[in-house]
């Protein structure tokens, strides 16, 4: 029997808030990318830990916030817990290589393009192995051709989104590149949902595991402070947010001494003017 599939039945204020979750998450992750483009390498990593932690969290949450709003009429639906971590923790893992690869190696060429595809497909990994871990009287079934254009969203937004990143041109680029962040994983999230259908067993029987709002609590209550703490972070690092690189560690440039000073201009000694003093003309003497 197929099941009666609703994925907006709060209207649009699960779409809405799950793209501003993308965007925040995108954000932060993205800007921390920027970031270790302009600091010393020995540096990089710490940012981009933070930043593939700040985009796994917010496109993690950004899920499970729009399927709160997915119901199927005829059975209830219910969240196997390790599964829902687990899908939280490859999404991590997966963007943060991507990033990785583009903030040691640039924005451009074949990092762009290896960074870019493994961050979308580490959105499509969490998309699909958050929904396995869902527990219904059913079925799920997926559109082969639908799941393989949600994946190639999510590849060429997260590609667009890093290579803006990458432009580190102060403030509006990176607002830019988390929009299409947002977009990614958002635009990835419900042209898979469009693929899906249910077909249920109707056998009535109990399914295990959470419910949707038992999830909700440890759900936002984590990734948010997380994200509030990176925000904090980012907010009271003014070279962060203007994005003005640090100053070049001396070791990283070859010939020029840690300390090195440069000599005053010696002040020219002042130059001593001579006045001429001019003498009346004497009068022609008669004899």
């Amino acid at each position: 029997m197929q099941g009666t599939v609703d994925g907006f039945s709060y209207g649009i204020v699960t779409p809405l808030v799950a793209y501003l979750m993308a965007c925040l998450g995108g954000a932060l992750g993205l800007r921390c990318t920027t970031r270790s483009m302009l600091v010393a390498r020995s540096r990089r990593p710490a940012w981009l830990a933070l930043g593939s932690v700040a985009i796994g969290s917010g496109i993690w949450t950004m899920h499970f916030i729009a399927m709160m709003g997915f119901t199927v009429d005829e059975t209830p639906i219910h969240y196997d817990k390790p599964m829902t971590f687990a899908s939280l923790a490859i999404a991590i893992v997966m963007v943060g290589v991507g990033i990785f690869i583009v903030g040691s190696r640039g924005a451009r060429g074949t990092a762009l393009f290896t960074g870019g595809t493994l961050t979308g497909l580490g959105i499509a990994s969490m998309h699909y192995l958050g929904m396995a871990g869902m527990r219904l009287d059913g079925r799920l079934e997926y559109n082969t051709l639908t799941v393989a254009a949600s994946v190639a969203i999510a590849m060429l937004a997260a590609t667009a989104a890093l290579w803006a990143a990458g432009q580190v041109r102060g403030v509006l680029w990176s607002v830019g590149a988390s929009l299409i962040m947002g977009l990614a994983a958002s635009g990835m999230h419900y042209t898979g949902m469009a693929a899906l259908s249910v077909h249920l067993h109707g056998t009535g029987a109990a399914t295990a595991g959470d419910s949707p709002a038992s999830l909700l609590a440890p759900m936002l209550v984590g990734p948010l402070a997380f994200l509030l703490l990176a925000g904090a972070v980012m907010i009271f690092g003014p070279q962060t947010v203007l994005g003005q690189p640090d100053k070049p560690p001396a070791e990283e440039k070859p010939g020029v001494p840690a300390h090195a000073t440069v000599p005053r201009q010696l002040r020219r000694p002042p130059q001593t003017v001579r006045r001429t003093v001019r003498r009346p003309a004497r009068a022609p003497q008669n004899h």
